[in-house]
């Protein structure tokens, strides 16, 4: 694997489980270091013995991603980054009926507002240096609406015009933005769905789920030195749409 990332220190959020976990050993196995985040400390231990097996540096920096003061204090905390993954997201599957305001404040702060306060944070330290990558996690709910995942589709629609958004904010200054915009993938966090999220994968090209890797590969590449002159992009690692027959 190639070394591309060394000397950069990465923070990771929801990294303590599936595509986040995934993500920063990806990053790891590139010479980054990781700031892992996530609220379940013994999530948090395993994930960090597994980064540091691939010989790189790890600390774990817990915060509820629902409390803006949490999150301004978890970029504090984190310090001078290079790479800005936000990862973190939740989704509770409704339809508009029978959403109530709590599920959609929930997330809004979870999915919009905390990569939001962490972008306005980080990344004026990221232009102060000239240079830092950020990558943020969408879904193809973004653009294909979906019975039930109205507020959920929603919140990765505004998280990838965001995304533009700061590519050309940022840009100028050696500051790339993109997003991945992750199919159904194979998560703990999915697995609640049983079958009925496994019949998922049979909707896409592929006809199967991604592991989380094949997501955290395309992360990995969007912080790369290989993707330099990406910015503003939203990749689409969602196994192809199928033919209409």
């Amino acid at each position: 694997m190639s070394n591309d990332l060394a000397q950069q220190t990465a923070l990771v959020t929801g990294a303590t489980a599936g595509i986040g976990r995934a993500t920063a050993l990806a990053l790891a196995a590139r010479g980054a270091g990781i700031i892992v985040h996530g609220r379940d400390k013994e999530r948090a231990a395993d994930t960090l013995r597994r980064i540091e097996a691939l010989g790189a540096t790890a600390r774990f920096e817990p915060a509820d991603l629902t409390d803006p003061a949490e999150v301004t204090t978890l970029a504090e905390r984190a310090g001078d980054v290079d790479i800005l993954v936000n990862n973190a997201g939740i989704f509770h599957f409704a339809r508009t009926s029978n959403t109530d305001p709590a599920t959609f404040d929930t997330h809004i702060a979870v999915n919009l507002r905390a990569p939001y306060l962490l972008v306005q944070a980080l990344a004026p330290g990221m232009v102060e240096r000239g240079h830092g990558a950020i990558v943020n996690i969408s879904s193809g709910a973004a653009a294909t609406p979906g019975l039930g995942s109205g507020i959920y589709g929603a919140t990765k629609a505004a998280l990838e015009s965001l995304t533009r958004v700061w590519a050309a904010e940022y840009g100028p200054d050696g500051v790339r933005v993109n997003a991945v915009a992750a199919g159904p993938t194979r998560t703990e966090g999915t697995a609640v769905y049983g079958d009925a999220f496994e019949s998922a994968g049979q909707a896409v090209a592929l006809k199967r789920l991604a592991d989380p890797e094949e997501i955290a590969a395309a992360v990995a590449f969007m912080a790369s030195p290989s993707a330099s002159y990406v910015n503003g992009a939203i990749l689409g690692a969602m196994g192809g749409q199928p033919a209409l027959g």
